[in-house]
């Protein structure tokens, strides 16, 4: 691994849009943890790494657990890796379990289209009202009190 295929947290975070506490809170609980460390202690990062951050990122806002965040990355990770290979039984669950996550995935993306076309029309709504109140003129208050 050459120095330049590493990269420093402020990168990283640049790279997936994380914060850099957020990057060493994965690290904590053992999500992601970095490929290295400078003889400074900093920590260093993939291409690989971050693309895990990535995969993390994504799940969040379909609402996946860490621990289900966990095993997707450790699917992931034995079925790619290319030294040991899982034999023919392992690999045909981690494809099954992979399949599973596919399809939630799917179903959480399904209902946030949902959830986002009710916005749209409420917001579609709303401007529609303001539309409307922008046209009608201002009329001026009238005040019966007087002021001193």
């Amino acid at each position: 691994m050459s120095s330049r295929e590493l990269m420093q947290i402020g990168e990283v975070a640049e790279r997936t849009g994380l914060s850099l506490r957020t990057i060493r809170y994965y690290e904590e609980v053992g999500i992601v943890e970095p490929s290295a460390r400078s003889q400074g202690g900093f920590r260093l990062y993939t291409d690989d790494d971050v693309d895990r951050l990535q995969v993390v990122k994504r799940m969040k806002p379909l609402e996946f657990t860490l621990e289900q965040t966990r095993e997707l990355l450790g699917i992931l990770d034995r079925l790619a890796d290319h030294g040991d290979q899982p034999d023919e039984v392992d690999r045909a669950v981690l494809l099954t379990k992979l399949r599973e996550y596919h399809t939630a995935a799917q179903a959480r993306a399904a209902a946030l289209k949902a959830q986002l076309a009710t916005i749209r029309e409420l917001s579609a709504d709303l401007s529609t009202h303001l539309d409307a109140l922008d046209t009608v003129p201002v009329r001026p208050r009238t005040s019966g009190a007087t002021t001193s």
